[in-house]
């Protein structure tokens, strides 16, 4: 039914808006829970590194394709809970997702019509910038020139994750996170 001639619409039910609001939601609770299971104590060698490779993919791939869903609030939170499990000062993480977010954002337009190899690229280019801007915001806050090596590790560990979460979450955003099959 159009929705500019005057009548009776439905209203969806309860269930229906509860499925809507689970599927815009599942970007930002799929983030979270993949940075806590990472938080996990596995045992596994700088495991530590994972959880700011997982949130920087999350929140650029989310942004790029869902950015209804990722929205800065969202990504504020994600950074906050970034900090709050140990890796990084309060307010590196935070302030590194929310200038990934807007650089998406910006690049969206573009990116979103390219193929997978362009935005991989992009993400490099992204991906590095974010570890060198968290190296020189610890430094900062450090008050002390720490090595850029395990910066620029912590992108390559980044960029390698993107490939295998990408394929993840494009399945999901064309299935379960997507609020127009609500």
């Amino acid at each position: 039914m159009d929705k500019r001639r005057p009548g009776i619409r439905m209203h969806p039910s309860l269930w229906r808006r509860l499925d809507a609001m689970a599927r815009r939601g599942f970007p930002s609770f799929c983030t979270l829970a993949l940075m806590l299971l990472v938080a996990a104590p596995f045992g596994l060698d700088e495991q530590a590194m994972l959880m700011p490779a997982v949130a920087l993919a999350c929140v650029f791939f989310w942004s790029l394709f869902r950015p209804a869903s990722m929205i800065p609030p969202m990504v504020f939170g994600i950074g906050l809970v970034l900090d709050l499990l140990g890796y990084l000062p309060i307010g590196v993480g935070v302030l590194t997702l929310l200038v990934v977010h807007a650089i998406t954002m910006q690049a969206r337009h573009f990116l979103v019509q390219q193929g997978f190899f362009l935005v991989w690229f992009a993400f490099l280019l992204i991906a590095f910038g974010a570890s060198v801007l968290e190296w020189l915001l610890i430094c900062v806050l450090t008050l002390q020139l720490l090595p850029l090596a395990p910066a620029l590790f912590q992108a390559v560990v980044t960029v390698a994750l993107y490939p295998a979460l990408a394929m993840l979450f494009s399945r999901a955003h064309r299935t379960i996170a997507d609020p127009e099959r609500a």
